[in-house]
């Protein structure tokens, strides 16, 4: 009989429980076809590129399931929250008709599971057919190509996916249960006739804390304009983010916390429009909802930022490693060595437990950089295993050439010759924002001759430089947020003193193409002087860096150089003829491993970028819908009396329409409004490390929200017609 009951409840109260259907069915969908990962990257051949990454997705994946599904949970209770407020009557009724609350917390129990189990067939086949044609975006984000394409099933998706519906279901019933248990009859047979307590604000008060809110917000955005980001991690930079962080959040909410009377004052000072058709009534309606759900839209409006920055960011961000990847690896491999300061061989040989003490090793700043080529061959290759044999990067190599680039700061000496920050000043720039608060006065550029620099031209291809004795030019594969301060030294002429030499740029912009020394998914050098070899030699500096960069004998991307590159070595310490240690290995890096890593790099964020952007924008938008169904339910008597006094049915949906429009766009303009000026400066500090453009990103981020958010504002409309005229006909019918 229960069963019976129940059955024919969620068929006839199907409206009622369609926004919780529709949310429940897209989280059971996306939830399975994204923790499917795994099996996606096997088919579509990322996992014979990059060993493990389908592991490495899927468990980030999972923990990330695992936290959406805790706010799918809250939502579903907020959901649930509307249907039970429309049937708390029903439920008083069974208990008058003589049935227990036990029956009735049965029947509630039944109808959950219904859903749920709705949900999860529609939405397990949803993810299914999602899954598989997420396979070719797999491979198109990976580049690779699909051998051998088979329709799969993952049980363990399947499973982590029921594991989350299972406990959505079970803290919805909980929340349900306590409604029933804590009620009384009375309570529930009379909650039609409760209204929600509003308390009116004056309108004066409200439009000064409008007023306040949207002061508040416009000075967080100068002060991140201002300040940037705080990539450096300095603690000064730290606190005054987290400063203009609180100013953004408070402002946001005192925005929307004064909006209703903002709007009133402003509204009725324009009589014409106030007063045409049923705008008194809009307006008014719209005022008192706005005063009651400001904290949520305000809410709301932050975790739309978050969506639309994170997938804007994350795709756009992909997006641009693809694209700057080539230029980034010139060669087919690249190592360095970097060189240590005279106070840190000091420091080090003083500390017992470095330097091993008496007769241990000895640290010493070295006075003129090393072979890599010949260093390179003290490696030991399968160092750990009998076939122990010394690693021969001669044997592989074709062509190679080091390039030697030496600190700006003199011997001796405590500042250096040369800084970014002096650059800056000569042509009456900024510093690029967000680097304010580093050490840019004490980190100077590096400095290569012009004889080895055009020794790295010749290896490259290019074109070589002809240096005059009183020549400089700067070097950067950086962004434009860099280079734009170099090309604006080398054309405005700046003429540079460096220890008594008046040099004079013999370029007028920064050629990014030939300023690469490492491969590389990301710009790496940040500013390089080149210099006569008589200005060099003459200014006493030390060895900084050394760049190797080497092409493969057999050709590019050679599988066979490429594995003996790969294959377990110890990288013994950088000598001098002394025998005292003067540097260490830098990173290396192959053409293909830099572009495997790129791939794998841009497979991770997009799909985590479009996963928590999708999870968070169906969220708000289904709070959003509930929230004025809600409204539109409670409003419903209202609606009877404006059509028992002439007002027609079409008129009425019109106040609704213009009501849930302005609910459902006012948290997306403030949202977008964060994100343009967020954007702004994310951009600026990526451009510190290569370019970057949202452009090609806002189309696919508008394609997310006018699927997602402009889905649920349909169907909140279509229902709001029906609760409608659910109300006028039962009004008529009485």
């Amino acid at each position: 009989m229960l069963f019976k009951l129940a059955w024919g409840n969620v068929r006839r109260a199907g409206r009622d429980y369609l926004v919780y259907l529709l949310t429940l069915t897209l989280a059971v969908t996306v939830f399975y076809a994204f923790n499917t990962i795994s099996v996606q990257v096997d088919i579509a051949g990322v996992g014979a590129q990059n060993p493990g990454m389908g592991e490495t997705l899927g468990g980030i994946i999972s923990g990330l399931t695992v936290f959406l599904a805790f706010v799918m949970g809250f939502l579903m209770v907020y959901a649930n929250n509307f249907i039970m407020k429309r049937r708390k009557k029903e439920f008083g009724l069974y208990q008058v008709l003589g049935m227990s609350r036990g029956q009735v917390a049965r029947v509630m129990t039944l109808e959950t599971v219904f859903v749920s189990l709705a949900a999860l067939v529609l939405g397990v086949a949803l993810g299914l057919v999602l899954s598989q044609l997420m396979v070719f975006f797999t491979a198109s984000l990976f580049k690779t190509q699909i051998s051998n394409f088979r329709f799969f099933v993952s049980p363990s998706a399947l499973f982590m996916t029921v594991g989350c519906l299972v406990a959505i279901f079970f803290v919805t019933l909980v929340f349900n249960l306590r409604v029933v248990a804590r009620a009384r009859v009375i309570d529930l047979m009379s909650a039609g006739r409760q209204n929600e307590t509003i308390k009116a604000r004056n309108p004066w008060v409200s439009a000064a804390i409008f007023v306040l809110g949207l002061a508040a917000i416009i000075v967080a955005y100068v002060r991140l304009l201002h300040d940037g980001l705080p990539y450096d991690g300095q603690p000064e930079a730290m606190q005054a983010f987290l400063i203009t962080t609180l100013i953004v959040v408070v402002g946001t909410i005192l925005f929307f916390f004064g909006l209703s009377g903002f709007l009133l004052k402003a509204l009725q000072g324009a009589r014409g429009l106030y007063w045409r058709g049923l705008n008194m009534v809009t307006i008014r309606q719209l005022a008192a909802k706005v005063n009651t759900v400001s904290f949520s839209m305000a809410i709301i409006a932050m975790i739309l930022f978050l969506a639309i920055t994170s997938v804007t960011t994350g795709m756009s961000l992909a997006s641009v490693m693809n694209s700057t990847v080539e230029r980034g690896t010139p060669v087919d491999y690249t190592t360095s060595v970097m060189y240590y300061s005279q106070a840190i061989a000091d420091e080090w040989n003083a500390d017992p437990t470095i330097s091993g003490g008496e007769g241990g090793v000895t640290f010493a700043a070295p006075t003129e950089p090393v072979d890599l080529m010949a260093m390179s061959a003290n490696q030991t290759l399968n160092a750990d295993t009998p076939d122990a044999q010394p690693f021969d990067l001669a044997s592989i190599a074709g062509s190679y050439v080091q390039v030697d680039a030496y600190d700006s700061t003199p011997r001796g000496a405590s500042k250096p010759l040369v800084t970014l920050k002096d650059l800056c000043d000569a042509v009456d720039m900024p510093l690029p924002a967000g680097t304010e608060s580093s050490d840019v006065d004490s980190l100077g550029l590096q400095v290569i001759s012009a004889s080895n620099y055009n020794d790295y031209l010749a290896f490259r291809g290019m074109e070589t430089l002809d240096m005059p004795a009183d020549g400089y030019t700067l070097l950067s594969d950086m962004g434009e947020t860099v280079n734009r301060v170099y090309d604006a030294v080398l054309k405005q002429g700046v003429e540079l003193d460096l220890g008594g030499f008046k040099l004079h740029p013999v370029q007028d912009h920064v050629n990014a193409d030939a300023s690469v020394f490492v491969n590389s998914m990301m710009g790496m050098d940040s500013g390089t002087l080149v210099v006569p070899d008589a200005v060099l030699a003459a200014l006493n500096l030390p060895p900084y860096t050394s760049y190797l960069l080497v092409n493969y004998a057999a050709g590019a991307n050679d599988p066979e150089s490429d594995a003996y590159i790969a294959a377990p070595r110890r990288y013994n310490d950088v000598t001098d003829g002394a025998g005292n240690i003067v540097g260490g290995w830098g990173a290396e890096a192959t053409r293909s491993t830099t572009y495997e890593s790129v791939n794998s790099m841009n497979g991770l964020i997009s799909y985590l970028a479009i996963y928590i952007g999708f999870v968070l924008v169906v969220a708000c938008a289904a709070i959003l819908t509930i929230q004025q169904l809600s409204g539109v339910s409670d409003a419903g008597k209202n609606y009877r009396i404006l059509s028992e006094l002439g007002t027609s049915t079409r008129q009425i949906s019109h106040s609704v329409l213009a009501q849930q429009t302005i609910f459902f766009i006012f948290p997306v303009v403030v949202g977008i409004a964060h994100s343009v000026v967020a954007l702004s400066v994310i951009v600026d500090l990526i451009e510190l490390f290569g370019g970057l453009t949202i452009a090609g990103m806002v189309s696919f981020t508008a394609l997310i929200f006018l699927i997602a958010y402009g889905g649920y504002f349909c169907v909140t409309y279509l229902m709001s017609k029906g609760i409608v005229r659910d109300a006028i006909r039962a009004r008529h019918a009485a």
